[in-house]
């Protein structure tokens, strides 16, 4: 983020804490029930004896250290009396525990968070857990990072580890405890330290949503129980070298260090398969030695492939995965054992002529085409959420996800990989992170002398935990600020050690550190309100280079959502009060209010009349602007000069029930964000362009186009036609190339200020394969460049699109059938512009409802938000998981800008 001022088979799924006081008595689906009750008592975890197993602890008891007087060695004795202690998950900050207990109310509702005490979380906490083990004959070790923020580690009663030791949320630790573990019930003890962004090398939520009280304190991650021989097995990783642009073959060297932990020398013997290649090799050790063990193609032909399995990204191939296994024994007794995935693909992203960075996968160029990610607000994880937004950004036509900070676990990655979501993960700005390189006015402590080597063991990490995946495309080592020279040794250290295998880039900004150079990307905003018209200006934020985060701002969620998040006089204040600090906006002074946004809303369409009003323009207004930054950067990719090369809308997601920066609101719930998104990615597009008044067809999928025909109509409110132009033959590469069909008129006798543009393209058979409807105006928007701010563009006169509200109803007719089969059902719909007139209905929405009119939630819908003239009909089709249902019959309610909202049954 730029410079702040901040204060301080188909698997679908839903998650979010449905609040009781808006939605009394619903029904909500298990795992999102789950979050917010609680987790079975703390249960003491069986560990099997078996070398090379890991198990995790199962969960915690946890309290308070205000509330327990006891030693340490007491609380982590077995059957020491945890009664009033709080039960957590194994993966749990301290408020998702209480939160599951109900200890405070839903945080997602109103004001709800303000009412948590955070003194409560300034004092260290307890976390508890046993395991037994039915002997001592196995060497035992504990496994774990993730912990937030700090922590002193106790094992039956013994200190093993200090806070100095374990700090930072992402270093690991692996803790040798074969002395102390006995037979029977053993106990592990963690007494957490608070958390503080700006003093710790953790994780902080900087101005994205209202930060937890507790800051996240807790342990977010599994620690894991090893038991094993005296050899050990770590680092066990495949480098791949992929033949570009052949694709024929590619190499493959697997890594592994053996450990021997014995006093006596020791023949290992190191044994295993890597993309079914058998590996074998014999290492002389001897006591306490470590060896890294290598097989090469040199010394194991067979790992040199022929015609691989490459992996691609969604849309440009397939997802192949391939398996390392491998095994330590000695005199044939197995000690140890590792397992990886792996993909085989290659990434470059090298800097164009222009400076800005060019992404290829396995030698063919790809436009970035992303969002900014956010875990829960409380760092719980739930994998079939996670699976439901990465469908969703596959539904929208994305290809990548920037994880800045928030480091996801692993089955965040296998997911990814497994879908072919590219990821951009890196470390976060405006606190600690960047404390040594933040620039005047901006949050987190200088670092001293005790976070340098916290930070080289985070990198070291991360980096041999993601380096496998083959979706994970880059490292961002800095954010807003690249890192100095020292910092930025220490980070390429240590990636060069874990053989990291993509590019490393400085900054999300416009950065350069010492040794990389420049970042090639850029951060110049905008993030609050723009027009469309901003995003084809090849300045600022506009459709030019790589832009790491960048969106106009505020997203207003359905009105289902709003009332499930706010109480009914706040929805009153919201649409009536623009100056007015909105809670679920942000902490940030600079985005705590809906000013800027409003004033361009009623400027535009014209002041809300209520609540319902307020929201319609506001799914109209989010529509064209966000379909508009992506048409831009699609256009733009393959132009000679100063080309587009990535765009990370900020943000996809949320982590809470937000106002702001969202394509899909906390439900999964979709407006005008999600679907503008969805039109402007199609595989085969035509748009409008706000700049030139070109209508281009953009080729978004590998394969070229030939023989389609595009007709683009103008026609005034009332659905009087002004202007049609038909032109036959038109062709289009693919890989983002794109083709200009024509261009409309300036002027257009007898049209209005407001008008309507209908593009329709249809392939060599007449079928439609593209349908995009403009509403535009004779007066266009007028930005103040000269004022441009970190955050926006000023605009000192607005586009007059009033004239939609003169727009008669539009009746509307919809027939709609399901069918089910294996847990997922399909409902078709139908819907027909019945009206007599010529009237268009705008922006149709069909929303999938159960029996009590509430949305059914995921649900991927073919299209959305259409508009259709009199005669016209449009088949849809919604999928989604049939339990989501919860037993009752589906009905499709259609709603539209000058459409009367009714619900016809589906099932």
């Amino acid at each position: 983020m730029p410079p702040r001022l901040t204060s301080a088979a188909v698997a679908l799924g839903l998650l979010g804490a449905l609040s009781t006081t808006a939605w009394a008595g619903s029904r909500q689906p298990a795992y999102e029930r789950a979050l917010f009750s609680a987790p079975t008592r703390a249960r003491v975890t069986s560990v099997p004896s078996a070398a090379g197993t890991a198990t995790p602890l199962a969960g915690y008891a946890i309290q308070s250290t205000a509330k327990v007087d006891d030693s340490a060695s007491d609380v982590s004795t077995p059957g020491y009396p945890t009664a009033g202690w709080y039960p957590a998950g194994p993966r749990s900050t301290v408020l998702a525990a209480l939160l599951a207990e109900h200890v405070h109310p839903d945080p997602f509702y109103s004001t709800n968070q303000q009412k948590i005490p955070k003194a409560d979380f300034q004092v260290p906490w307890w976390y508890r857990s046993d395991f037994e083990v039915a002997d001592t004959d196995e060497r035992t070790s504990l496994d774990f990072s993730g912990v937030i923020s700090a922590a002193d580690v106790y094992v039956n009663g013994r200190q093993v580890a200090r806070a100095s030791e374990v700090s930072g949320a992402y270093t690991r630790h692996e803790l040798d405890i074969t002395s102390l573990v006995k037979r029977g019930t053993n106990t592990v003890a963690f007494r957490i330290q608070p958390n503080v962004p700006n003093k710790k090398l953790t994780m902080g939520w900087i101005d994205w949503l209202q930060p937890p009280p507790d800051e996240n304190m807790g342990i977010v991650r599994d620690v894991v129980v090893r038991r094993g021989g005296p050899l050990t097995l770590r680092d066990a990783h495949v480098t791949t070298e992929l033949d570009v642009p052949s694709l024929a073959s590619a190499d493959l060297t697997v890594k592994a260090r053996v450990h021997n932990g014995s006093d006596r020398d020791v023949t290992a013997q190191v044994t295993g398969k890597a993309a079914g290649t058998p590996l074998t090799r014999s290492v002389q050790l001897a006591a306490h030695e470590t060896k890294t063990v290598a097989f090469t193609p040199a010394d194991t032909p067979g790992l040199r492939l022929t015609t691989p399995k490459v992996w691609w990204p969604a849309g440009m191939g397939g997802q192949p995965l391939y398996d390392l296994e491998l095994s330590v024994s000695v005199a044939g007794t197995v000690s140890d054992t590792a397992h990886e995935t792996f993909g085989v693909r290659d990434v470059q992203a090298p800097l164009n002529s222009d400076g800005a960075r060019q992404y290829r996968i396995n030698g063919r160029r790809l436009l970035i085409k992303g969002g900014g990610w956010s875990p829960d607000e409380f760092l719980r994880w739930d994998r079939g959420y996670a699976e439901d937004r990465l469908r969703y950004a596959l539904d929208l036509g994305l290809n990548a996800i920037r994880l800045e900070g928030h480091i996801e676990p692993d089955e965040f990655f296998d997911l990814a990989d497994r879908l072919g979501v590219l990821t951009l993960p890196g470390w976060e700005c405006c606190d600690k992170w960047e404390g040594q390189v933040n620039g005047t006015g901006e949050s987190g402590d200088p670092w001293t002398d005790a976070d340098y080597p916290v930070a080289k063991a985070s990198m070291a990490a991360e980096a041999a935990r993601l380096r496998d995946h083959p979706s994970v495309i880059s490292f961002l080592i800095g954010s807003d600020f690249a890192p100095d020279a020292t910092i930025e040794k220490n980070y390429l250290d240590a990636l060069k050690a874990a053989d990291w295998p993509t590019p490393v880039v400085a900054a999300a900004s416009a950065k350069s550190s010492p040794q990389l150079g420049s970042s090639g990307m850029k951060m110049t905003g905008p993030y609050d309100w723009v027009p469309p018209a901003y995003w084809y200006d090849k300045r600022e934020g506009g459709a030019a280079g790589f832009n790491s985060e960048t969106s106009a701002g505020p997203d207003i969620p359905t009105l289902d959502t709003l009332r499930r998040m706010m109480t009914p006089a706040e929805l009153d204040t919201l649409w009536k009060n623009p100056d007015l600090r909105q809670y679920h906006r942000s902490p940030s002074p600079v985005f705590g209010t809906l000013k800027i946004y409003d004033a361009a809303l009623a400027a535009r369409y014209g002041s809300p009349t209520g609540l319902t009003d307020y929201v319609r323009k506001a799914q109209l207004a989010q529509y064209e602007n966000v379909r508009a930054q992506y048409e831009a950067y699609g256009r733009n990719q393959t132009d000679p000069s100063k080309p587009s090369t990535g765009v990370v809308y900020w943000m996809f997601n949320s982590g809470w029930t937000s106002l702001h920066w969202q394509l899909m609101d906390r439900y999964l719930d979709q407006g005008g964000a999600y679907f503008g998104a969805k039109k402007a990615n199609e595989p085969v597009h035509v748009q409008y362009s706000y700049d030139d008044r070109s209508v281009v067809v953009v080729g978004n999928r590998h394969a070229p186009a030939d023989g389609l025909t595009v007709r683009a109509t103008l026609f005034n409110p009332d659905g009087t036609q002004k202007y049609d132009k038909t032109v036959d033959g038109v062709s289009v590469k693919g890989d983002g190339a794109h083709t200009t069909a024509l261009t409309l008129p300036s002027s257009v006798s007898g049209l209005s200020t407001t008008y309507l543009a209908r593009l329709v393209l249809t392939d060599s058979t007449g079928r439609e394969v593209s349908r995009n409807v403009y509403w535009l105006s004779a007066e266009a928007d007028r930005l103040d460049w000269a004022h441009t701010d970190w955050y926006y563009t000023p605009t000192t006169g607005y586009a007059d699109l009033k004239g939609l509200g003169s727009m008669a109803d539009a009746a509307v007719s919809a027939t709609a059938s399901t069918q089910s089969a294996d847990g997922v059902s399909t409902t078709t719909v139908t819907v027909r512009n019945t009206g007599g007139e010529k009237t268009p209905s705008l922006l149709t929405d069909l929303h999938l409802v159960d029996a009590q009119g509430r949305p059914v939630l995921p649900v991927r819908w073919s299209d959305n938000l259409v508009s259709l003239w009199p005669g016209e009909s449009l088949t849809l089709t919604a999928r989604y998981r049939t339990t989501d249902l919860h037993g009752s019959a589906p009905s499709v309610r259609v709603s539209g800008w000058n459409t009367t909202e009714r619900t016809v049954p589906a099932g």
